[in-house]
């Protein structure tokens, strides 16, 4: 069986499943596991963007090629044509994050390759379960995906149970600076399970764009930066700017020094197995009393100061 990943977290869905020896391709963001990485790039970004650009940049970029109806991808079709894959696994849920189904179908037609395209669009943590389930069925790896699910599973009840009754911490997952954009889909889902109140945003409902005001009068007790597709060392260079929000510095999160960077691109980003360790890091987060701390790398607290 030969696959396509256009998404790096059905990339390690297939990996997770034992499936790496069938990937054939991947793209230019599927850096999990390690052994991704050698896999040749099939899908690449088209966004000109220099080393370091600031949220802004990129959202002004994506938004500019989104307006004159560009792609923000570009598919290598010889590579496709060599391959001729069995399966390609892609998406819908967001066009800044991977190749829509339709583009690929339409791709597909032009090369005469008659792959099995399954896209994967969750909106909650069940979701994303039952996207791993469905990788396994389309790929012969049906017993070993309802394993990994039951495992996930039952990591995420012994999570739930053990917040269960703690009462809800008032907490905003902030999904990007600016502008300001609520976390959505998975991530909600994920702060209600860890002992959480979400704060302006619900499970199951897209990100939004928010009024720094929005967040003021919200009064969240704690804030985790979670900005999309960065890991923690990123993430802590974009958070430099939330000192410099007076919205923000009025909240009660910043006030008490409950406001959070995480790496977001591994734990949060990322509808794969890794979201479990999101939900377990976002425990700690909100309950610290409770839950033992995240292993280094994942985490930092921004030294919040009035």
């Amino acid at each position: 069986m030969k696959i396509i990943s256009l998404l790096p977290s059905a990339t390690e869905i297939a990996f997770a499943l034992g499936l790496g020896d069938e990937v054939e391709a991947v793209t230019d963001g599927c850096d999990h596991p390690p052994a991704a990485r050698s896999k040749p790039v099939v899908s690449r970004s088209r966004l000109d963007l220099a080393d370091g650009a600031s949220a802004s940049a990129v959202d002004g970029a994506v938004r500019e090629a989104l307006r004159d109806g560009e792609p923000l991808y570009a598919l290598d079709a010889e590579l496709i044509a060599r391959i001729q894959p069995d399966i390609i696994l892609t998406q819908d849920l967001c066009r800044v994050c991977a190749v829509p189904s339709g583009d690929v179908e339409d791709a597909l037609d032009v090369l005469g390759c008659r792959a099995d395209v399954v896209s994967l669009d969750p909106h909650t943590v069940d979701d994303v379960l039952g996207d791993v389930v469905r990788v396994g069925e389309h790929t012969g790896r049906a017993d070993e995906a309802r394993r990994l699910v039951a495992d996930l599973r039952a990591r995420i009840e012994r999570v739930e149970a053990r917040a269960h009754g703690l009462g809800g911490v008032r907490t905003f997952p902030l999904e990007w600076l600016d502008p300001p954009f609520s976390g959505g889909h998975w991530v909600p889902d994920l702060i209600v399970g860890a002992g959480g109140e979400p704060v302006l945003c619900a499970p199951g409902e897209r990100s939004v764009p928010l009024r720094w005001a929005d967040v003021e009068a919200a009064a969240p007790d704690v804030v985790v930066f979670m900005p999309c597709g960065y890991d923690l060392d990123e993430a802590m260079g974009e958070a430099k700017g939330l000192g410099d929000v007076p919205a923000l510095r009025s909240t009660p999160a910043w006030r008490n020094g409950r406001v959070f960077v995480v790496d977001a691109t591994s734990y949060f980003s990322r509808p794969g197995p890794r979201i479990v360790d999101g939900l377990e890091l976002l425990a700690w987060v909100i309950h610290p009393d409770v839950f033992d701390q995240p292993p280094a790398g994942r985490v930092a607290s921004v030294l919040a100061r009035a």
